[in-house]
This record gives C-alpha cells, structure tokens and sequence, in this order.
C-alpha cells in the first residue's frame, strides 16, 4: 500500500515540496524505487516532466549512485538544464560518468551560457572529448566562451541572439524573427541589437517598442544608440552590480573593438549574486568558497585546516600577553575570571562593524569619498556602546567581587576596548581592500587578534596600575 502513496504524491504538484520548499521525501523514495528497479517507464511517468529546478533537487537528494542512473533511464526526457541547478561536485561526478556522446546530445539544445557552466569546471580531457562530439558551429561557440577568463562576462553571455542592420524597417526584423527557426532563437529574449557590417554594436530596440512602431519605421530611427553594454572580459561581480545599478534585465556584451558577442540576462546575475553573497558568507568563517554540501570528509578538512591553524597562532598571541601579567593574575584571581569577558565582548562588537564593512566595501557603498565619515560614526558607535557596556559589567564585576574599583577598571577596560573593536573592524578591511586582499577572507584573524591583545592587555595593565600589583 506503502507504493501508491508515494505515486500520489508525486503526481500532484501542488505536493511536490513540503511547506518550507524541500522536495518530499515520499517524492524522493518513490523514485529511488523506479530507478533501483530499472522501471524507465514509471520514472518517466514520476520525473520526466519536472522543472529543471525541481529535477536539479531531486538529483541533489538522491543518493549518489543513483544521480547518474536517473539520467540514463530518462534518456531523451531528461533535461540537461537541471545540472545547472546542482553543487558542482555533484555535476561533475555526473557528467564524468556519462559517455561523451550522451552529453553532447543532451546539451545540444541549451543555451550556450549553460553549456559552459556545465563544462567549465571539468579536466580539459573530458571537455575536449565532449566538444568533438558537438556539431562543429555549437563547438566553436562554446570553446570561444570557455577561452575567456574565468568568472568573466564570457563566461556567463549566451551567444545565440538577433542581430539586425540598421536599414531594415521594424516590419522585415519582425518577419525575420518569425522566419528564424525555433534552434537559432534565444528561449527568452527582450530586445533586438542593430549592428554594422562589422557586427559592431551600433544600439538596440526593446521588442515592445518594435512591436508598436510602424513597420515602415527604420531600425536606425528606432534604436537606443547609447545602449549600455557590458565588456566581454568584465569580472562577474562588477556586471551584476551593473545590473543592479541600472536596473537592467538584459545587457549586450562586446569586445575590446566594440563587437557585439553575445548578451547577458537577469537569470544569470542571480545565480552570480547568489553565488558571490554565499562566497562572502562563507569567507567570513574561513571557509573555501569551493566548498559545497556535497564535497567528501577528507577534500572539507584540508580545506578548513588552514584557517583553523591561522587562528590557532593568533590564540597563542593573544595568550602570551595573559602571559606577560603572570604574576599579577597569581595575586589577584578575580582578574582570570573577568579577562576573558573584556576580550570577547570587544570581539563581538568588532565582529559587527567588520561585517557591515565588508559588505559595503563588497557593494561600493563604502568609498574614499564617504570613508572617514564611516569610520568616525562606527567609533563614536564604539565609544557609546562602550561607556554603556562598561557601566553594566563595572556594576556586576563589583557586586561580584565586592569591590568598587574592581568594577572601575573593568568598565575602563571594557570602554577601550569597544572603541578599539569598532576602529578595528572598520579600518582592517579597508586597509585589506586597499592592498587588493580580499577583507571577507582576512579581517576575521586581524579584528579577532586586535580585540583579545587589546582587551587582555588594556585590564590586566589597567588593574596592574590601579591595584599596584607590581
């Protein structure tokens, strides 16, 4: 009985993912079933016609062995846009076990932007051995874009797109868009370029404009001639702040001799900003940008290692200044208990300041123009919070301990070092951004050692003074 439910559930699509949006597990079983029975029929029936999103996190919540299997008994009624939706280690374990000839056929109806980020990251062997089995235009096209740097415009724009001369009238170009067949034509596209006989980019028409003018209108009276573009060799990060900048949903790509080459559209910058936000995130923590959910035990320890050892020596540095007040700590205990307090705080609050400065430094919105008056205002931040901060711990540390100055010298501490985090977690990544390192990867260590050397050092030296512990 167990069986037919789990066919049911699939079969609506409302019931495909549960309310937070993952794919059932019903869904999941009844076609691990289909395939471990080899019943291409019923997986037709359960998963051919998916969405490639959908499809891509079906793939994802199979078991691994059972990834490259599902592509097999669907045959032709798989979607090869689906392997755009999955981790990049899960897509290559695929693409590598399917025979050459199977993906060439597969991606022989993408997009050339999905082409490539299907291809991109495999060894050059496998791609040589799919490209030969491309038809020889379709192998030019994407071996063309694959040759662009990586994390390029190049590597995003999809080539096939609708070039017009700027005599014709809007009439012939809607004819022609007609006459194209469905295989030279983007799936989706909002507008149509005007180029020169040198395929020069001379400007654009959007098609709802082209669909209103008269057909007698010529293109060149039509087009936008300042039509904003995007270079070929233009870092992803800079063309989706571009978008973001002019609101853009599409923009033409060019060369270095203003050659129109291909376009790019708004699907693929969300995956970019989508990509470089979890890059960031993940940098933040130490963590490899590489790094995905389906990477093996060994390749997520090699990868953290580094960062974990760059802390270990900044811990060690911290320490050694506790070490420096050795025997003052012996004579006064109250002081081993309170320190950690006074560094951690100061870590968190610099903590704070250095995300808000790294995301805007990742955005621009933080630049020469405005960066002292942040750095002001994230100080005075840092004095406010810490006169209210050291108020509050002077108060416990003295009802702790029983003692007034004790508490005075810890909110003094406290007070210093609030304002040395929030200076800190300012100035370290932009001193970072100006020596072209990267402050997502590298402010973590810095801020962090500059709050516990700082913190230590300013209440065991504090108290040193106050309490003649000399």
């Amino acid at each position: 009985m167990a069986e037919p439910e789990n066919k049911k559930v699939l079969v609506a699509g409302e019931s495909l993912r549960d309310e937070g949006g993952e794919i059932r597990s019903g869904f999941v079983e009844a076609v691990a079933t289909s395939i471990e029975d080899g019943n291409a029929d019923e997986l037709r029936q359960l998963a051919g016609d998916l969405h490639e999103a959908d499809l891509g996190s079906l793939i994802e919540a199979l078991d691994p062995d059972l990834r490259t299997r599902l592509v097999e008994l669907l045959g032709d009624d798989f979607d090869f846009a689906a392997l755009t939706e999955v981790d990049e280690r899960v897509r290559e374990d695929i693409l590598e076990d399917l025979p050459a000839e199977t993906v060439a056929e597969g991606v022989r109806d993408l997009e050339s932007d999905d082409v490539v980020t299907l291809l991109e990251y495999l060894d050059p062997e496998d791609q040589e051995e799919i490209l030969e089995a491309l038809p020889a235009l379709d192998r030019l096209a994407i071996q063309r874009s694959l040759d662009y740097p990586e994390n390029s415009a190049g590597r995003l724009m999809q080539t096939t797109l609708v070039r017009t001369p700027p005599f014709w009238t809007a009439g012939q170009t809607l004819d022609h868009i007609h006459d194209i067949s469905d295989d030279d034509l983007p799936d989706s596209f909002f507008e149509v370029f005007v180029v020169d006989p040198a395929y020069r980019l001379l400007g654009n028409i959007f098609l709802d404009k082209l669909v209103r003018a008269r057909r007698s209108s010529k293109l060149e009276e039509l087009m936008d001639p300042d039509r904003r573009r995007v270079i070929v060799t233009d870092d992803q990060e800079e063309v989706a702040r571009f978008f973001e900048r002019y609101n853009l949903v599409s923009a033409p790509v060019v060369d270095e001799a203003d050659r129109l080459v291909g376009v790019i559209t708004i699907d693929d910058i969300v995956d970019v900003i989508r990509e470089e936000a979890s890059e960031d995130i993940g940098a933040l923590g130490g963590v490899s940008p590489q790094e995905e959910l389906s990477d093996t035990v060994w390749w997520i320890t090699k990868s953290r290692f580094t960062w974990l050892i760059v802390n270990l020596i900044t811990a060690f540095i911290a320490s050694s200044v506790i070490g420096l007040f050795e025997d003052q700590v012996q004579k006064m205990v109250a002081l081993a208990v309170l320190v950690p307090i006074v560094a951690s705080q100061g870590g968190n609050a610099a903590t704070q300041t250095m995300t808000v400065a790294v995301r805007a430094l990742a955005t621009r919105e933080l630049t020469r123009a405005n960066a002292w008056r942040v750095v002001r205002r994230e100080v005075m931040v840092g004095c406010i919070n810490g006169i209210g901060f050291g108020i509050i711990t002077g108060i416990a540390a003295a009802t702790w301990f029983g003692m007034a100055s004790l508490g005075f010298v810890i909110a003094l501490a406290m007070f210093t070092n609030l304002v040395a985090g929030a200076a800190g977690g300012i100035l370290i990544p932009m001193v970072l951004e100006k020596f072209d390192a990267d402050p997502a990867v590298s402010s973590g260590a810095f801020v962090t050692t500059v709050t516990d050397v700082v913190g230590n050092f300013a209440f065991l030296g504090i108290a040193t003074l106050w309490f003649k512990l000399w």
